[in-house]
């Protein structure tokens, strides 16, 4: 289901909720299953929509890490390159979990000539952050 049709059944559910109820309460139904059924039903479409948000976050992490190995396969001994949207291509594998690769890209990165040190220095203590988070010290 797309992100209009959720919308639209959203929609529809709660312009039909009160004369569902209605309905339902004439025939016996009580009013706390009513109650029960669309909290049900908002609950399914809000892990729905979470879902759908954090597939989308991935997707857009996952391309623009694509885009960084290539912007640094294309030009490797470019500082520049390991840049993507303002940042670096070893922050990127950080946040993405990927801390060995981090490591091995910080490597490559310090040992070109254009590398200043306090980005070195910071993507560093951020490795440190994460390998210190995974022991479960910090």
């Amino acid at each position: 289901m797309n992100y209009a049709a959720s919308l639209a059944v959203v929609a529809l559910l709660a312009f039909f909720f009160p004369l569902v109820v209605r309905v339902g309460s004439q025939y016996g139904v009580p009013r706390s299953l009513s109650a029960a059924t669309l909290l049900a039903l908002v609950t399914f479409f809000m892990a729905t929509s979470l879902i759908r948000f954090q597939v989308a976050r991935f997707r857009r992490s996952t391309a623009r890490l694509d885009a960084a190995r290539a912007q640094v396969a294309a030009e490797p001994d470019s500082p520049r390159a390991y840049y993507v949207h303002g940042e670096h291509l070893a922050a990127m594998l950080l946040r993405m979990g990927r801390r060995r690769e981090a490591a091995e890209t910080i490597d490559r990165y310090a040992q070109l000539g254009g590398a200043r040190e306090t980005e070195l220095m910071a993507l560093r203590e951020a490795l440190a952050r994460a390998e210190r988070r995974r022991r479960g010290e910090g």
